[in-house]
């Protein structure tokens, strides 16, 4: 089962979700209407307006609100991801080329603050609800956790618990608070709010631990970047870590020259070949697994709803997706 057939009993609503999206970035500025529609044309999972609107399900469900709240936190993750591609210089994402390649840096960075300040522009309609001062601390924790990671490229001295603080901040406190956010403008119950929220973080956590597998074992036709793509640009993730950590010392040493080097030494499809057969793609895994059970505990904690089950479909398709 795909994301697709996950998605089929909101397909109305997320059909009016891309239109609003659309709506909600137009200008009548040539180049800034193609550059913003760029990414968005591309497509995406769209998981975080799915976790707002299956979230509003155990409440009053306004779908005008849900959409604000939808459009808003799609905005800003597309935002991020037209400044990581100018940051990581990458050349394709979603399969096509990024903005920056598209257009040039500079295009790319005031694209992006183009598309945050719609996204802003979004929530001041949503009235009384302590919406946008949530969603500012995710956003400013989002910005630690991006720094933390331009902090620690080709570090060699990177822990366990770092790295976990890292990806909380870069990946799953934008999936939990879109869980809360979605709870909160349905006035959900404060115990069912508190659950799908710690289920959209678990989530999360396991999202990115699953993502910084694939850049491993991925192809770059499934992945729509290219494979090792992460080593490449510096980001140390657990399978380095832990191949640092646990691996030969013929491999330690190996991938310690090329950090040190800034991937000037050392060959990466040799160091890629010795990450995937160090140990460190199956403690991930386990490791995501083992925040995905914890998701699952908190779906329990729900009524036992079409949406509920929709929410363990996601987790499920998340821990065995190829993209």
């Amino acid at each position: 089962m795909n994301l697709q057939e996950i998605y089929e009993e909101k397909k109305r609503e997320l059909a009016q979700i891309e239109r609003a999206l659309a709506c909600a970035i137009h200008t009548d500025h040539d180049m800034l209407r193609k550059t913003s529609n760029h990414l968005l044309e591309a497509g995406g999972k769209r998981m975080r307006p799915v976790f707002v609107l299956l979230a509003g399900s155990f409440g009053s469900y306004e779908f005008e609100q849900l959409q604000k709240v939808a459009v808003a936190l799609e905005l800003i993750h597309m935002a991020t991801l037209v400044h990581d591609d100018v940051i990581d210089n990458a050349e394709t994402r979603r399969g096509r080329k990024t903005v920056k390649e598209e257009w040039d840096n500079r295009v790319a960075m005031y694209t992006g603050d183009y598309i945050l300040a719609c996204a802003l522009k979004e929530l001041t309609a949503l009235g009384e609800y302590p919406v946008q001062e949530r969603l500012a601390t995710a956003m400013v924790r989002m910005c630690l956790g991006e720094i933390a990671q331009i902090e620690d490229l080709f570090s060699e001295e990177l822990s366990l618990k770092k790295y976990l603080h890292r990806i909380k901040r870069k990946t799953a406190l934008l999936m939990a608070t879109s869980c809360q956010l979605g709870a909160m403008v349905s006035d959900v119950p404060p115990a069912l709010e508190r659950a799908v929220t710690a289920y959209g973080y678990y989530v999360g956590m396991a999202f990115q631990l699953t993502d910084d597998v694939l850049d491993f074992m991925g192809d770059e036709k499934t992945l729509g970047k290219p494979a090792g793509s992460d080593l490449e640009q510096g980001n140390v993730t657990l399978p380095v870590i832990y191949a640092l950590n646990q691996g030969s010392e013929e491999v330690r040493q190996a991938i310690f020259t090329y950090l040190r080097s800034k991937g000037e030494s050392g060959s990466l499809k040799e160091i890629l070949d010795m990450i995937r057969t160090s140990g460190g793609i199956e403690y991930t895994m386990d490791l995501s697994r083992r925040y995905m059970d914890k998701a699952f505990s908190c779906l329990e904690k729900l009524p036992a709803t079409a949406e509920r089950e929709s929410l363990q479909m996601i987790a499920e398709f998340i821990l065995r997706r190829s993209y």
